[in-house]
C-alpha cells in the first residue's frame, strides 16, 4: 500500500484563454498528480515582482497524491510545458502561460537546489494566501507554525484580488 500526502498547489496565468488554460490545468493535474480535493475561486490581480499590462488570474488547488515530491515537481513542469510554458535563462518574473508551484507537501520542509516546500516566498504572496485562505484557512504552515489565515492576516503584500466572475469548473 503506497502512503498518500496532502499537496497543496499555485496556479496562475496572464496569457491566452486564462480560463481555459485553468481549467485544463486542474485537469491535467488530476491525470498526473493526484485526486483534487478542492479548489479556491479564480482570483484577478495585477503582477507582482514585474510590470505587465495582463492580468493574472491565480487559484489554489488541494491534492491527494501517491507521488513523491520531485516526482510531483516534476509533472508541473511537464504540465506547464504543455500549456506553452517558456522559461527564459535568468528571468525569474515574466508573463506566462502558466504556472505551477508546489506550495505543501504534506507537513514536509524541502530544501534542495530545485525545491523548496514550503514555499519560500508564499507569507508575502497575497495572490497564493487569499485562495488558499478559502480552502485550507486553518492548514499550519510548517515552516512558521501558523496557519494560512494568520499568514494572510499578517501579510504585508498590498495587491488587490477580485473573485473573477467565472465558474471554475
Amino acid at each position: 500500500m503506497k502512503l498518500t500526502a496532502t499537496v497543496f498547489i499555485g496556479l496562475g496565468t496572464n496569457q491566452g484563454d486564462r480560463l481555459e488554460i485553468l481549467r485544463g490545468a486542474l485537469s491535467a493535474l488530476e491525470k498526473m498528480v493526484g485526486k483534487l480535493l478542492s479548489c479556491s475561486s479564480f482570483y484577478e490581480s495585477e503582477a507582482v515582482g514585474f510590470v505587465s499590462e495582463h492580468l493574472f488570474i491565480n487559484a489554489v488547488a488541494s491534492l491527494e497524491t501517491v507521488l513523491g515530491p520531485q516526482e510531483v515537481l516534476a509533472a508541473l513542469h511537464a504540465i506547464e510545458a504543455g500549456a506553452g510554458r517558456y522559461r527564459p535563462e535568468g528571468q525569474r518574473y515574466a508573463d506566462r502561460t502558466l504556472d505551477l508551484d508546489l506550495l505543501y507537501f504534506s507537513d514536509l520542509q524541502i530544501d534542495a537546489p530545485d525545491l523548496q516546500v514550503p514555499h519560500p516566498r508564499i507569507a508575502e504572496r497575497r495572490f497564493v494566501l487569499q485562495p488558499m485562505a478559502e480552502i485550507a484557512p486553518g492548514w499550519i504552515d510548517p515552516k512558521r507554525v501558523m496557519n494560512i489565515a494568520e499568514m494572510l492576516a499578517g501579510c504585508g503584500d498590498p495587491s488587490v484580488l477580485a473573485v473573477y466572475p467565472k465558474s471554475v469548473k
